[in-house]
């Protein structure tokens, strides 16, 4: 969100944010994290990957998820509400 709000020059936030294919490259970043991903689970699963790959790509993939949102104007904390109207 700070971000977004106060771009900086050289960030690699700012150029997803203000793209000229607007979302879409997000949404194209959010995909691509994804497919590398479940490539390395399964690859760590069938034993031919390692666990810190999954991580690295979670954490990926987890980032621009995170651009998203900030996009979106959803917080995290928007997250957590819906996540916790789901345990009762």
């Amino acid at each position: 969100m700070d971000r977004r709000e106060h771009p900086q020059d050289n960030s690699y936030v700012r150029s997803l944010i203000f793209h000229k294919k607007g979302i879409d490259k997000i949404l194209e970043k959010v995909g691509e994290e994804t497919t590398e991903l479940i490539i390395a689970a399964k690859n760590q699963t069938a034993g031919t990957g390692k666990r810190s790959e999954t991580i690295y790509e979670a954490s990926d993939l987890i980032f621009h998820i995170l651009v998203l949102l900030a996009q979106c104007d959803i917080t995290w904390e928007d997250i957590e509400t819906e996540m916790a109207s789901r345990r009762k």
